[in-house]
């Protein structure tokens, strides 16, 4: 068998929001996205919101998802990498389902430098990058508290999962038309963020991020790619790096 090479990357499905239509099918499509990898991919990379909301209880996790998870164990099984950066919505895997029932790897870290064929990309989910955007900092920093997190394991899964979907619906909808707007250059910080750390880090192929739903690609001072993958609500965007370049599609069934 020809040797895998191609990687994947993917980021916000937010499966289970109930502030999308039709989300079993669109996981629907995203089972059929990961059958279409099977024979030639070395790694998935999942760059956070694939959950709109997710929280494992120590002997309890959320009730669905059951397509998704089985093909994601199928790849796994069959060697392929699967790895998954934590973002802003199911950012609680905390009792490692996912890892030992699924074989996924879970990364917590804001940014994921990794080198694949010799190339050197740093991955995050993308919040938390804007340095003057100090509310979310401050929420985002109270989410990813352990006492936090104790806290609301300690409410009965039966009002604690209801309230965390109605959460994530509430800021789903929120941010309805903010989301997917493409600023100029200099209004871009997360862009801004990308340019620094490309700046710090000069070996810097690639900067990949999801969270803001749109594609963008821009140039980084060392010559390097910044990338925002769109999504997989409407966009179904696909990143992949072939061992030489990476090239980003949209996913169809028909493909």
């Amino acid at each position: 068998m020809e040797k895998r090479k191609k990687t994947y990357f993917i980021a916000d499905a937010h499966l289970g929001s109930w502030a999308i239509k039709d989300t079993r099918e669109k996981e629907r499509h995203l089972v059929s996205f990961l059958d279409s990898i099977k024979e030639d991919a070395a790694a998935l990379y999942m760059l956070g919101d694939i959950f709109d909301f997710w929280h494992e209880y120590r002997y309890t996790v959320p009730r669905g998802y059951t397509r998704f998870l089985g093909k994601l164990s199928e790849l796994t099984d069959s060697g392929i990498e699967v790895h998954c950066l934590t973002g802003n919505h199911d950012m609680w895997m905390r009792h490692e389902y996912l890892r030992k029932e699924c074989g996924v790897t879970i990364h917590h870290d804001k940014l994921l430098p990794v080198v694949i064929d010799g190339k050197r990309f740093c991955l995050a989910h993308g919040d938390g990058l804007d340095p003057k955007d100090w509310k979310f900092l401050a929420l985002r920093s109270v989410f990813h508290s352990r006492m936090a997190q104790r806290l609301f394991a300690a409410i009965h899964p039966r009002w604690a999962m209801k309230w965390g979907y109605a959460w994530a619906r509430h800021s789903r909808l929120k941010h309805n038309g903010h989301e997917g707007i493409t600023y100029t250059e200099e209004q871009d910080r997360t862009l801004a963020f990308a340019r620094q750390y490309a700046t710090d880090n000069p070996a810097t192929d690639y900067f990949i991020i999801g969270h803001r739903h749109i594609d963008q690609q821009a140039t980084l001072p060392n010559g390097g790619l910044f990338i925002v993958l769109g999504d997989w609500i409407s966009k179904y965007t696909i990143g992949i790096f072939d061992g030489e370049q990476l090239i980003i599609d949209h996913y169809s069934k028909n493909d």
